[in-house]
């Protein structure tokens, strides 16, 4: 399903403190280079628009949160939303988050790893893209610290039940336990914007939650 447009963003903001080319991260990571301190690290896989990521930042401050998205226009979207909102602890990365996990963050680097609503690539010669692969769910228990968690949303039951053998086959990751799903009032109650248009619809959402021990 075609992403969909988004909204011109105010050219009047800078985006400087929130959006970082992948080529610009710290090798090797420097938290403190990207955030201006250290603090508890929580890694969000394809922000999209970045609800999660804004809601999240606001509502705990003590908490660092990073953004990889591998589309520019949302990743500039995504920032702009931090911005706007003056969000100090959130930051969207533009780039390719199977390259950041394998090449700049260190193991035990994160206190959680949330993945909602990946592109499915429902043809078969396409699978092979999914971010949901062997070498990346093995790296993200290594990034994971003890006690970590990973959250993996999707509202397609055969993308979801294949993660779960994977992850079951090549991790050692604790799940999955189900996640319940929160009531919502308002467009921004839900984690995603992809969330709120699928339950909206009347679709299922396949919530999955793992602990590394």
């Amino acid at each position: 399903m075609a992403r969909p447009k988004l909204r011109k963003i105010d050219p009047s903001l800078d985006l400087s403190r929130h959006l970082i080319a992948e080529a610009a991260l710290p090798r090797p990571w420097d938290a403190a280079a990207v955030f201006g301190r250290v603090a508890p690290l929580e890694v969000e896989v394809g922000p999209g628009k970045g609800l999660f990521l804004r809601n999240s930042a606001a509502a705990h401050p003590e908490v660092d949160y990073l953004g990889i998205e591998i589309a520019r226009r949302y990743a500039q979207f995504a920032a702009a939303q931090l911005a706007k909102r003056g969000l100090p602890n959130a930051v969207v990365v533009c780039g390719d988050a199977v390259r950041v996990f394998q090449e700049v963050l260190p193991d035990a680097a994160a206190a959680a790893v949330h993945i909602y609503f990946p592109d499915p690539w429902w043809k078969k010669r396409h699978k092979k893209r999914r971010v949901i692969r062997e070498s990346f769910v093995q790296r993200i228990e290594a990034v994971l610290h003890p006690g970590g968690t990973l959250h993996l949303w999707t509202d397609v039951e055969e993308y979801f039940q294949t993660a779960c053998d994977l992850l079951a086959a090549q991790t050692r990751l604790d799940g999955p336990y189900e996640e319940p799903e929160a009531p919502a009032q308002h467009d921004l109650d839900y984690r995603t914007h992809f969330e709120r248009r699928t339950r909206l619809q009347g679709n299922r959402v396949y919530r999955g939650l793992w602990y590394k021990r």
